[in-house]
């Protein structure tokens, strides 16, 4: 069976668990340590969702139309010996993609089999890799294998929103949590927080203490392993 990579949740939530910043007056510096804590980890990559990329990704201007036959939904492996890889889930095909990099690293996009030909089309003429993740749907147990598979990815730094997170805590494959917990009480109703699997209860995983340290700017680092990820 194909090994998937080891999975690492690293977020900067709020004490009560929210992420979105807008409005924390965070401390000085907390940018640069929550980059030193995730350093520390050493990971081949790192993920996360579409809106969070858009940033990176830019604002490239796609293709109106492309002529000939279609193009197969089959993963399109621009570079498989990067050192390091930018992974974005993009089920939809929404990032205009400027560069097959950001800061030196692959770029890699996960897909679904209902975007059109001229967005692959588009990602190949840009040299960025894509991953299908399924037909209508990102299974993401399925993701992960290839990312190991394709591109040899090892350790994965998630980084995501909370329905992203939340995905990969439903799916069981997180395997470690990292928390550079903020000195806020957001208080926020209906904003996103660490994990936003589905409504209702949960899919609740329990959690072994790893570590915790304290860091500058009343920063808490604290470590979990969850138990029983089944990772492989």
């Amino acid at each position: 069976m194909t090994k998937r990579p080891y999975v690492i949740c690293h977020m900067v939530p709020s004490v009560d668990g929210r992420i979105v910043t807008d409005g924390w007056r965070l401390p000085h510096g907390l940018l640069a340590e929550y980059e030193r804590t995730a350093a520390s980890f050493q990971a081949d990559a790192w993920i996360i969702g579409r809106i969070s990329m858009e940033p990176y990704a830019g604002k490239a201007r796609l293709p109106a139309s492309t002529r000939g036959a279609r193009l197969p939904r089959t993963d399109f492996v621009a570079r498989s010996d990067a050192p390091s890889y930018a992974v974005a889930i993009d089920p939809g095909g929404k990032l205009r993609w400027e560069s097959a990099a950001i800061d030196g690293e692959h770029a890699v996009t996960v897909l679904t089999e209902q975007v059109p030909d001229r967005y692959l089309a588009f990602l190949r003429a840009r040299g960025v890799s894509y991953l299908f993740g399924g037909k209508s749907r990102i299974d993401v147990p399925t993701v992960l294998r290839k990312l190991r598979s394709r591109f040899g990815i090892r350790r994965l730094l998630l980084e995501g929103g909370g329905k992203i997170n939340g995905s990969f805590l439903a799916a069981g494959v997180i395997d470690e949590l990292s928390v550079l917990v903020a000195p806020v009480a957001d208080g926020g109703v209906g904003t996103p927080t660490l994990f936003d699997a589905r409504e209702g209860p949960g899919p609740a995983r329990h959690l072994k203490l790893v570590s915790v340290e304290r860091r500058r700017g009343d920063l808490l680092w604290v470590r979990y392993r969850i138990r029983s990820s089944g990772h492989r």
